[in-house]
């Protein structure tokens, strides 16, 4: 998560999606599964000395890490919780985010529920989903290349396509849509792309399940080592207020 985020595409739409939460000072500012803090100094910076920060996140190890990036940041509170169940007050938060967690949690809208239940009247939310279906990997082997996406979406990630719908379900919500943007990651290291994407993780479990044979498959990785290499998905970003 912190190597996806450190890069140009992860760097350029956490400035966006910060941006357009328009966070003043002095306000609250939630992050629901805030992972290992890699947006807590951003949205601590923005609430100032008056504002408060709270980091929310099941994993031992996530909360971990979380808690030392912040460590010297005063207006910053770590709490273990689920986004099915907030430990946060009702009504309580000026400025949420959720980033990335949508596609992993075993229901969406409970957990968009729970934003609405913590945030007040006139708050102001983020939500950021890729859709896996708009991932593309190219290659000569163009069948293959679809069929490690079609691996993805429907083994891989619990809510592949859970980007394209995050405005139609803040909208059922209860929420008012702002705007709807998007942002295209451009992986154009093979190492890189293997790390974040997990191209020999899951083209492996694709051969192991019988989904992709064996021999195709693992020319198709071996391949997209070798040269030029090009891969690419789309995020959604949903801005909503309560």
């Amino acid at each position: 998560m912190l190597r996806a985020a450190a890069g140009d595409a992860g760097r350029a739409y956490k400035q966006q999606l910060i941006d357009l939460l328009d966070i003043t000072p002095g306000q609250t500012a939630l992050d629901a599964g805030c992972g290992p803090g890699t947006d807590l100094a951003a949205l601590a910076e923005r609430v100032g000395r008056d504002g408060k920060v709270i980091g929310v996140d099941r994993a031992p190890a996530m909360l971990a890490k979380a808690r030392e990036r912040s460590a010297e940041l005063p207006v910053v509170e770590i709490r273990e919780g689920d986004v099915h169940a907030l430990p946060v007050a009702a009504e309580s938060v000026d400025r949420a985010k959720m980033d990335r967690v949508l596609m992993h949690v075993d229901d969406p809208a409970a957990a968009l529920a729970q934003l609405h239940h913590v945030t007040r009247p006139g708050a102001v939310i983020g939500l950021v989903e890729p859709d896996w279906d708009t991932l593309v990997v190219d290659s000569e082997d163009l069948d293959t290349s679809r069929a490690f996406t079609r691996y993805t979406t429907g083994h891989v990630v619990r809510n592949a396509t859970i980007g394209r719908s995050l405005a139609r379900l803040a909208d059922q919500g209860g929420f008012h849509i702002l705007t709807v943007v998007t942002t295209t990651p451009v992986f154009r290291d093979f190492q890189e792309a293997d790390h974040t994407l997990g191209l020999g993780r899951n083209m492996q479990q694709a051969i192991d399940g019988n989904h992709i044979d064996q021999q195709r498959g693992r020319r198709w990785f071996t391949d997209l080592s070798e040269g030029q290499f090009y891969a690419s998905f789309t995020l959604i970003t949903v801005i909503c207020s309560r």
